[in-house]
């Protein structure tokens, strides 16, 4: 069961270089982790941080803590280092993680769309600020319990996806460049879930119990009712699409592409289809095939191998983390930085905002697991 070994291939790479910080949540994988890594030989460090929260105008948290950092959180991740023997300590991230993260939530969704922010905090937070904090302390790698693999192939670092499709999170790192791979270890990426829970229950740690976040972690209830907290609404005119007005909408930020429920029409379902940002207009239709189509037009475009490949490139894209991965063409105009998806067939709910992911198609290569890797990313615009 112990896959990760230092005599494994795969780790040769690590062998003359062996101090790691693990980024502990507390939680079951990112314990386990530091348990693999500790049993391979590394002099490992483990660190807490801290994000933002939102609080009331006297002061006081509102509801829970994030998810990501509650006191009890802290707490598990204090039992399972002390377990270990290793050296723990707590990294305050507050204010990077509101103006880095937050923020930019915020701010996509006052301009109409709907952007990912765990996507931003992989790149800026646990593999910006904390490698750099990592490599101030002469750490030679940052390790985390994401389920996703990094190999290295000659002089490029690929990133691919993990062992356990089901729990696969490659999606959530595509913004990440080699210099951050060189350095992050994803020790649990060549296992399933079920053998991580049983690598817990053979190490005795006190995480088994522990809820897994599956939801953005500085919110407690639901996204609008964050929102409505932070932004001022602005309603409007709710249309179809030949303009006809069927009722006033509460502010374009509140709402989503695809979304059929909340939008508080009678004679429905209703889906949303648009956003009007000039005239401040929902668009909305009763037909369904109309949410689908066959192209996306994407930007701040990173492909992992720090180069581009060549084009037009037949991939398979994942438009959401959830969304079946479907097979598309990758095409760009030489006079511009904005990336063209046509799908071989036509897509539902394609969302401005959110991360178009590009993964390589096994069709396209001789090597077993190209269809595992994951060739770079961008915003769906």
């Amino acid at each position: 069961m112990e896959k990760l070994n230092i005599e494994n291939p795969k780790m040769a790479r690590y062998n003359n270089q062996k101090k790691v910080i693990v980024a502990m949540s507390g939680g079951l994988d990112s314990s386990v982790a530091a348990v693999l890594l500790k049993r391979a030989g590394f002099n490992v460090i483990g660190v807490f941080m801290k994000f933002w929260s939102p609080t009331t105008s006297g002061g006081g948290l509102v509801g829970a803590w994030n998810r990501c950092c509650s006191p009890e959180a802290e707490s598990r991740a204090r039992k399972v280092a002390k377990i270990l023997k290793i050296p723990f300590y707590v990294f305050n991230f507050e204010k990077d993680f509101k103006k880095k993260i937050v923020d930019y939530f915020l701010d996509g969704y006052k301009k109409g769309i709907t952007p990912n922010p765990c996507v931003l905090c992989n790149k800026e937070i646990k593999f910006g600020l904390l490698l750099e904090k990592a490599l101030a302390i002469d750490a030679d790698f940052v390790a985390t319990g994401h389920y996703a693999r990094v190999e290295k192939d000659k002089n490029i670092f690929r990133l691919l996806k993990a062992e356990d499709e089901n729990k696969d999170q490659s999606y959530f790192l595509w913004m990440l460049n080699q210099k951050q791979l060189k350095r992050i270890l994803f020790p649990i990426g060549d296992y399933t879930r079920k053998e991580v829970e049983n690598l817990a229950k053979k190490f005795k740690l006190p995480v088994l119990k522990a809820k897994k976040s599956v939801e953005i972690c500085f919110i407690q209830t639901t996204i609008n009712d964050f929102l409505k907290k932070y932004l001022k609404p602005k309603p409007g005119k709710i249309v179809e699409t030949k303009g006809k007005i069927l009722g006033r909408h509460q502010g374009l930020a509140f709402y989503t592409i695809g979304q059929r429920k909340g939008i508080g029409l009678p004679g429905g379902p209703f889906y949303v289809l648009d956003k009007d940002l000039k005239k401040n207009l929902l668009i909305v239709t009763k037909n369904e095939k109309d949410l689908y189509e066959k192209e996306l037009i994407c930007e701040n475009v990173n492909w992992i191998s720090g180069k581009e490949p060549k084009l037009p490139l037949k991939v398979k894209t994942k438009i959401r983390y959830r969304h079946q991965l479907a097979p598309a063409t990758i095409t760009k105009n030489l006079q511009s930085t904005i990336y063209n998806l046509k799908f071989a067939r036509p897509q539902r709910a394609i969302t401005p905002g959110q991360s178009a992911v590009f993964y390589s198609s096994a069709e396209a290569s001789a090597k077993a697991d190209r269809g595992q890797e994951l060739l770079g990313g961008g915003i769906i615009s």
